[in-house]
């Protein structure tokens, strides 16, 4: 077996190295629906700068390939349609001039019209989009008022104790509402308006569909509560006086426009950057900072084959990270030069500078941090730090130690990571968590959960703690501040494991992901394999290993929160349950020995493996899928085996 396994690792980490960048980096798309593909497509329309000829050809093309098979468009590659997903592209295609009749289009048409309640219970992001074309009543979308973001911080409920994601969307929502923004489609629009709806559009009373909700695209329905504050809101926001509301919209102006520049035009993320255009453009059509910002919307661009769509994220300091780990192994020196050149791409990208007056923008400090991506939009996150730290630090001997990261620099990092560790220990994404769990019943989203506020995360948190005992074993200077941290995001996933032994996370599909941060995190930490805690979590994945040897678990289980197992095994959940028993049960256990063997039998003839199912989350429901996790992490899981055999 061990002899089996180093070969498909040497293949394996060759094929990982022809996925490497000329700037160093790693980065797979990941992919999540075509809902960001269509607000592009949207706001360039409604700015007067659609897309060029080339770019309509694309997107079509994509739209084509990203359908379901009943012909609609879902929230994630694997979901059932949406009618919120489905009537954004619906309409960003009849704006690229696709013809009503075409079968791109007949098809989905029919199937919004079947749809309990239709467009009209379209979720409330759904009505809101619709309204800005003129598709809506603006008396049928739930009020957000710019007025929120100018209460004083201290408020229990204002917008800067929100998740950063939630709170960015909401502040281009709140000023476009506050503007009642509405684009002239002209023809097209009267043409959509017949389109979309069984019934005339004039006959339709908004207000009344306010809180409908098609089934379908339902996750969390709003409470009486707020139900009944949005229904107060519209009350105030019609008696709202002129100046407070011109003070307001101002206000968020502002602060949109400080987003704007410090993000370089590209938005915390495309969702958010879109919405800004928007703003800009309401705001005023000729504003020469608009160009810019649809400029910055083509870093979050994805084009091949496929056509050309437009990623939630890009992940390149993140792959990177982890392709660095694959590729190494202490005493194997054969991929240096991969492994150098990654690691000078990691070390240009470690933010160095703050922004200005962070703290009237209500953001932190970001000095130390990596992002997810390259970092040029700086929003630094806690776990993507913590991994490009543990990285660096286990390569870093392959360095001239000229161009290692510098003590100096290794200090900002753990600075930036303490400061998003939370009261109980565990740690959160981009800011500590600011409100209390009771924000939640401020969700007005209806189709995502657990996105008002930030939490801690069994993710974050056992990344965090690795890197900070990586930290702490190169610089005992850091002892004082970062053993007790350590100590209690031990606590704080300890307290997390279920009485199975399973780990939900937030991050990843779903209590196999969980599993893999939990061992690693605690073995960095110095918890013995023979831990009770570690134990029940070897028991728990080698009670869900699948008859074939792999491990498999289903999206679904992200939303019910309970294990479902998959039909089929797959590279990547195999992976992370074998990185996790491999920290535990060691090489010789049966468990690891059958999986190892599921790797190699299922490894294609060039080095990677099948893309197998989509294997991230966000916000409950959003599944993600990562297409350079089968490249790496069962590269890691073989090296690592191998190593130990």
């Amino acid at each position: 077996m061990a002899a089996d396994a180093a070969a498909a690792r040497d293949r394996a980490r060759a094929h990982l190295v022809s996925r490497q960048s000329p700037r160093g980096d790693w980065e797979g798309e990941m992919v999540w629906c075509p809902m960001i593909t269509a607000q592009v497509v949207i706001a360039h329309h409604v700015v007067g700068r659609p897309v060029d000829a080339a770019t309509r050809e694309g997107i079509v093309r994509y739209c084509r390939s990203a359908a379901t098979a009943e012909g609609v468009w879902g929230l994630h590659p694997e979901s059932p349609g949406y009618v919120f997903v489905t009537t954004l592209v619906y309409v960003a295609l009849r704006l690229l001039g696709v013809a009503p009749d075409d079968p791109l289009l007949a098809g989905p048409r029919k199937w919004l019209h079947a749809q309990p309640g239709g467009v009209a219970a379209v979720p409330a992001w759904g009505k809101f989009w619709l309204a800005l074309l003129g598709l809506y009543g603006w008396r049928g979308v739930t009020p957000v008022l710019p007025e929120l973001y100018a209460l004083p911080a201290r408020a229990p409920f204002h917008p800067a104790r929100w998740y950063c994601h939630t709170r960015y969307i909401y502040l281009a929502m709140a000023y476009l509402y506050g503007r009642r923004a509405t684009a002239d489609l002209g023809p097209l629009g009267a043409a959509l308006r017949d389109e979309l709806y069984t019934v005339p559009y004039a006959t339709l009373d908004f207000r009344a569909h306010r809180h409908d909700v098609t089934p379908g695209d339902l996750h969390v329905r709003p409470g009486r509560g707020l139900r009944v504050a949005a229904t107060a809101l519209g009350v105030l926001d019609r008696a709202m006086p002129g100046g407070l509301r011109r003070r307001a919209l101002a206000h968020c102006l502002d602060r949109l426009r400080f987003e704007q520049r410090e993000s370089r035009h590209q938005g915390l993320s495309p969702v958010n950057a879109v919405l800004n255009c928007l703003a800009l453009w309401a705001n005023d059509p000729d504003d020469p900072t608009l160009a810019r910002g649809l400029a910055g919307l083509e870093r979050w661009r994805w084009e091949d084959a496929g056509g050309v769509r437009y990623a939630g994220a890009r992940s390149n300091a993140w792959d990177t990270s982890f392709a660095l780990r694959a590729l190494f192994t202490p005493g194997d020196d054969r991929r240096a030069p991969a492994i150098r050149r990654g690691a000078a791409f990691l070390r240009d990208s470690q933010l160095t500078h703050e922004l200005p007056r962070w703290w009237d923008e209500h953001r932190e400090p970001i000095a130390g941090g990596w992002c997810f991506s390259d970092g040029a939009h700086r929003w630094p996150v806690s776990d993507c730090t913590a991994e490009a730290v543990s990285a660096l630090l286990e390569t870093e001997h392959l360095l001239p130690r000229a161009e290692r990261v510098s003590k100096a620099r290794l200090g900002q990092a753990a600075n930036f990571i303490l400061a998003r560790q939370n009261r109980d220990g565990g740690f959160g994404t981009y800011e500590p968590r600011r409100g209390g769990r009771w924000l939640e019943r401020l969700n007005a989203s209806e189709m995502f959960g657990d996105c008002m506020t930030e939490r801690s995360y069994v993710e974050c948190t056992a990344s965090c703690v690795g890197a900070l005992a990586r930290l702490r074993a190169r610089d005992a200077a850091l002892a004082a501040r970062a053993t007790p941290a350590i100590e209690a995001g031990v606590r704080f996933l300890r307290a997390s494991q279920r009485e199975d032994g399973a780990i939900p996370a937030a991050w990843g599909i779903h209590f196999t992901y969980g599993a893999f941060h939990f061992a690693a995190g605690l073995r960095a930490a110095g918890v013995v394999p023979d831990d009770p805690a570690l134990a029940r979590a070897a028991a728990w994945l080698i009670d869900h290993q699948r008859a074939d040897g792999g491990w498999g678990e289903h999206w679904s289980g992200c939303v019910s929160g309970r294990y479902v197992e998959h039909g089929e095994s797959q590279p990547v959940q195999t992976a992370w349950a074998l990185l996790a028993l491999l920290d535990v049960a060691g090489p010789g256990h049966p468990a690891v020995e059958r999986g190892i063997a599921w790797l190699c039998a299922r490894q294609q003839a060039g080095g990677g493996w099948p893309a197998g199912a989509v294997n991230g989350v966000f916000f409950g429901t959003a599944m993600l899928d990562y297409r350079l996790y089968p490249a790496y992490f069962p590269a890691w899981a073989l090296a690592r085996y191998a190593a130990a055999a």
